[in-house]
């Protein structure tokens, strides 16, 4: 019979008990007519003066092996022994922390003589149904499921006699409403504060910061979860396996947002946009994130009008002349401009008609044009330079908005990428477990 208040030491995998046991037999040397003794009908004797069964609890782990109290022996004058001990065992039980905190354990408690065999003293249970639970005393962190008991005969090669003993196997079920207040429901919030760092614009400095701190802050509480459990090898608990799985998304963020940070802070100057990268990320990965610039719809049929404009786009330039790509002018200025001039070593010449002017008007003109030229000619490379200048900081700032852009898109990848991976890591956890929340 077991009537018990049961307390779980896990880190040292014992189960530790207070207990009532109830031991009954008959002895025929006690009995006695009770008309002969002025109708006395039990006695209460100590233990240590009758006969007693040596029953004692095999898989016992306290330093004094028998944890019971000796309390007096009842005796009825019918010979009936009535012995009730209380006592604090500690047992040892092996922890299976595979479904933990959703666990139910399974803790054995073997009853059985030290010195007499079953031919001798033979153990039966008083109830099918095992222990008797109705003074059982409510545990805050665990709760009591049944006690069923069973009685085994062994019988071993050495010896033809049988050894019986009586088994009684505790079943218990942790409450995990604590767990789920206090590690699961903070772990999840802690995993979308990293998911929502990806909102957070590179500018601000705070990105990096934040899935650092994060992580940190998985790391205490993977500390916790730890410390309460037993070290074994065994099995992974479910808490820690999804606990390594948020703090393998939230590093992976981290690294996520080195990349964004590096992405959003290139320049023209250090790093160059291949033709491949900017396919994947300023057209297909925004078409398929549905993300826009300002004033401007990504399709996939923009997509490839844009990519048959720059194709023509390098055919046409490759077609013009120096001077028309530097001046971003058609490559027919020659036809209206100086119908009548030719260069030679950066000198114009005019065909003025012999019969039109004279020689010294000749001159003046050769002289004129000669002056002309030369300032022109400074006056264009003025321009080329100035051109040049407005051109390549053009091309620096649309390269910087690319990487920019590409540095937005990576960011809005990552935020689903890792709020799918959350969410199915929460849900997968909790519907893998055999009970949610036991309050």
């Amino acid at each position: 019979m077991f009537s018990f208040y049961c307390f779980k030491d896990e880190k040292n995998q014992l189960l530790i008990t207070n207990t009532w046991l109830k031991l009954e037999w008959n002895d025929v040397n006690l009995r006695w007519n009770e008309s002969d003794y002025g109708g006395i009908k039990d006695l209460r004797i100590p233990p240590y003066k009758i006969w007693k069964p040596d029953v004692l609890m095999y898989n016992s782990a306290d330093e004094g092996f028998d944890g019971t109290y000796q309390t007096k022996v009842v005796v009825s004058s019918d010979g009936t022994c009535l012995y009730i001990p209380p006592g604090i065992f500690k047992s040892t039980c092996k922890i299976d922390i595979t479904w933990f905190p959703f666990d139910d354990q399974r803790c054995k408690m073997k009853f059985g003589s030290w010195t007499y065999s079953g031919w001798q003293l033979d153990l039966q249970l008083q109830s099918e149904d095992g222990g008797d639970l109705s003074d059982f005393i409510k545990n805050g962190e665990w709760d009591l499921i049944g006690c069923p008991g069973k009685r085994n005969a062994i019988y071993y090669k050495c010896c033809p006699e049988p050894y019986v003993d009586v088994t009684f196997e505790i079943v218990i079920r942790r409450r995990t409403l604590y767990y789920f207040c206090n590690l699961i429901l903070p772990c999840v919030l802690i995993a979308s504060m990293a998911v929502l760092g990806f909102t957070l614009p590179p500018d601000c400095g705070e990105k990096l910061s934040l899935g650092v701190t994060i992580l940190l802050s998985l790391t205490v509480f993977h500390n916790l979860v730890t410390e309460t459990l037993p070290q074994v090898s065994d099995a992974m608990p479910v808490l820690g396996t999804y606990f390594n799985c948020i703090m393998f998304m939230v590093a992976s963020s981290v690294v996520s947002t080195v990349l964004i940070l590096n992405f959003h802070h290139r320049s023209a100057d250090t790093h160059e946009m291949s033709p491949m990268v900017k396919s994947v990320f300023l057209q297909w990965l925004p078409w398929v994130l549905r993300i826009n610039r300002p004033g401007e719809k990504i399709t996939r049929k923009s997509i490839m009008m844009t990519n048959k404009m720059k194709e023509l786009g390098m055919k046409e330039r490759s077609s013009k002349s120096l001077l028309a790509n530097v001046l971003d002018i058609d490559d027919d200025f020659r036809a209206h401009t100086l119908p009548h001039t030719h260069t030679t070593n950066n000198t114009a010449f005019i065909r003025v008609p012999h019969g039109g002017h004279s020689v010294d008007d000749s001159h003046l003109v050769h002289t004129c044009m000669s002056s002309c030229t030369r300032e022109l000619n400074l006056i264009l490379k003025e321009i080329r330079m100035i051109t040049d200048k407005m051109r390549k900081k053009d091309e620096d700032d649309e390269v910087r908005s690319d990487w920019k852009f590409a540095a937005m898109v990576v960011d809005r990848l990552c935020l689903i990428v890792f709020t799918l991976f959350t969410v199915t890591a929460t849900v997968a956890v909790l519907l893998s477990a055999p009970h949610i929340i036991v309050p």
